[in-house]
């Protein structure tokens, strides 16, 4: 039969039954955890019959059979004596993968609060240029620091976002962030002193706008947390823990973790130094290619003393003109991405942060909300930013005083006394976002071409078949879902809703064809035909039905707005997993097109939300 032709072809082509050590699935995937991922092909995987599509993710080798799965499974595990655990474990993808996409995923909230404040900095450059304030009035004064409260305190955010994402206490690793940016410290720094907690020395620092040290300590919060519950006596539990925490936390936050930076900042700047003196603009081509990982790490401050003491008797020719490179390509590759994005979301946000790259040198929003994330866009920025460093090394561009460098700021590199200097600054600035700006159109962003029609769907269709929305939410665009399977279309057309509440109801009258046992996908057939998957949260087979509450069975009958299931979002958001919910025509291959009805992103259950033609 079908089934076990094909199950003995994936145990093959996957190395046999010694490469093997567990195999489970899930609604529509053969999950594999194997112990050398390596031998096996894709391309040979991807030809046997049956097998829409792979995915390597979370340690697993994921192959995408469809709704017939489990039919597969029971073959499959026929063929050898495999664990079937439902949770497997393993590696994550590779150390460097799961570095960005922690970093990536703990930015990403925050991209708001930076495009907001990104813009506030650029209205403080432009209000005083036009004329309509004064630069030294009050109005600017408070709009710097409305400005600079989104970065300054974006260790709090960050600490919020990260916990969320590794299971961590949030108000705890937000308190560890508030020890490092207390205004107290903060003073103690300021004076220069020696510093020191029980004894041990305190590296004097400043960890306002920093991004990596509290990265660090919510990731290590993790492990923290879960040995004093361990060791804590229960009686004492609810007051001792959290204290036991704090004090162990706050401790390697500022003895250990939080001066990793600083101490390796300034091994990094004496060394830049050094290069600098041998071979100046080879030293400039690499700064200002790696410009934005020593902004993402917080490094840049170690540089301080040279850039923030620019002037006409000190010019800066090395920080502030490699960062001129690097800003600017940040900028140009998120207008880039601007460009060639199909969706609308991802457009509005690369327009702001490229502006703000561009105008105001704020590079955070652009390096975490798009050139990281999509990566491409980053390799061009770092071409971009290398080839514009390198000519101002060659050219000994310098800066005349401290600014953020930006196109509004190109001032800084004006002295009457060399007026090559600006030339030569906009010849560099040029050269970044053009080379940036064209490498990147080139180099996409891996955006899914195929799209659903958005189109309003006309009354006279007589064929047309609904699927009212099983949820209430935000509508996400299915190729914005953070898994390929769905993304890239591989079940059918369909789109994703981020659910306002976890209730889950009929979309149509119709049949409930599948149920899976861990309650987070469901089945459905129509009444006209229209087979639909409802997929509540990516990866959430893993919760073995945790937080899932199912009121219907497989094989019974709905009617459009029956309540099938109710999710706890805060349970599944609490273990870490995403609750994004996509809906999934999976014969869309019998119809001609599915459009999407609604134009507002928001949408409340039981509204119409597809049209099957």
């Amino acid at each position: 039969m079908a089934y076990k032709d094909t199950a003995q072809a994936i145990l093959k082509a996957v190395g046999g039954e010694k490469n093997v050590l567990r195999a489970t699935h899930c609604v529509t995937r053969l999950r594999l955890e194997l112990k050398d991922n390596a031998i096996v092909s894709d391309e040979i995987i991807k030809s046997i019959t049956g097998v829409i599509g792979i995915l390597r993710k979370n340690g697993q080798y994921q192959i995408i059979l469809g709704n017939d799965v489990a039919n597969y499974y029971r073959e499959f595990i026929k063929l050898g004596k495999f664990e079937s655990d439902d949770i497997l474990q393993g590696e994550k993808g590779n150390i460097l993968e799961q570095i960005i996409e922690y970093i990536a995923g703990s930015m990403t909230p925050l991209i708001p609060a930076m495009l907001g404040g990104g813009m506030l900095k650029v209205l403080v450059i432009v209000l005083p240029m036009l004329g309509i304030l004064k630069s030294d009035s009050q109005t600017i004064s408070f709009l710097t620091f409305f400005g600079d409260a989104p970065y300054y305190f974006m260790p709090i955010f960050l600490a919020y976002s990260a916990s969320q994402k590794l299971n961590v206490t949030p108000t705890l690793a937000m308190s560890i962030a508030g020890i490092l940016l207390h205004p107290n410290f903060v003073q103690m720094v300021a004076t220069g002193n020696p510093l020191s907690l029980f004894g041990a020395p305190v590296t004097p620092a400043n960890y306002g706008s920093s991004v990596i040290p509290i990265l660090i300590m919510v990731w290590l919060m993790r492990y923290i947390e879960k040995v004093f519950n361990k060791v804590t006596p229960a009686v004492t539990k609810s007051f001792l823990q959290p204290t036991l925490v704090l004090l162990f936390s706050g401790f390697i936050a500022l003895v250990l973790v939080g001066p990793l930076g600083v101490i390796i900042g300034e091994g990094v700047s004496n060394l830049v130094e050094q290069m600098y003196g041998v071979a100046g603009w080879f030293t400039l081509a690499i700064l200002g290619a790696i410009m934005p990982f020593i902004v993402m790490t917080g490094m840049h401050w170690a540089f301080a003393p040279i850039f923030l003491a620019a002037s006409v008797a000190t010019p800066d020719v090395l920080i502030l003109p490699a960062m001129l490179g690097s800003n600017l390509a940040q900028g140009a590759a998120s207008m880039a991405v601007a460009l060639k994005s199909k969706n609308n979301n991802t457009k509005q946000i690369a327009f702001a942060a490229g502006f703000s790259a561009l105008f105001a040198g704020i590079t955070e929003p652009a390096l975490y909300g798009i050139t990281l994330k999509y990566k491409k866009p980053l390799y061009a920025a770092m071409i971009g930013g290398g080839l514009a460093g390198l000519f101002v090394g060659l050219t000994g561009v310098k800066a005349y005083l401290f600014a953020v460098p930006s196109l509004i700021a190109l001032p800084q590199f004006i002295y009457s006394e060399v007026p090559s200097n600006i030339t030569n600054a906009l010849i560099a600035a040029s050269i970044s976002i053009l080379v940036t700006f064209v490498l990147a159109c080139i180099l996409g962003i891996d955006e899914d071409n195929s799209t659903v029609n958005l189109d309003n769907v006309e009354a006279g269709i007589s064929n047309r078949k609904n699927v009212f929305s099983p949820l209430s939410g935000k509508i996400l665009p299915l190729e914005n879902v953070n898994d390929t399977t769905f993304s890239g279309r591989l079940l059918g057309e369909g789109i994703a809703i981020i659910p306002k509440d976890g209730k889950v109801y009929a979309p149509f009258n119709g049949t409930v064809t599948s149920i899976f046992p861990t309650k987070h996908a469901i089945g459905l057939t129509s009444d006209e035909g229209v087979e639909l998957l409802i997929h509540i949260g990516l990866e959430t087979v893993e919760l073995k039905g945790k937080g899932f509450t199912s009121h219907i069975s497989a094989g019974a009958k709905v009617a459009k707005g029956q309540l099938m299931l109710e999710a706890d979002l805060e349970t599944i958001v609490a273990e870490g997993y995403e609750i994004v919910t996509p809906i999934v025509v999976t014969n869309t291959q019998d119809y001609l097109d599915v459009l999407l009805i609604p134009k507002s992103e928001e949408i409340s259950h039981s509204v119409e939300l597809l049209a099957i033609l």
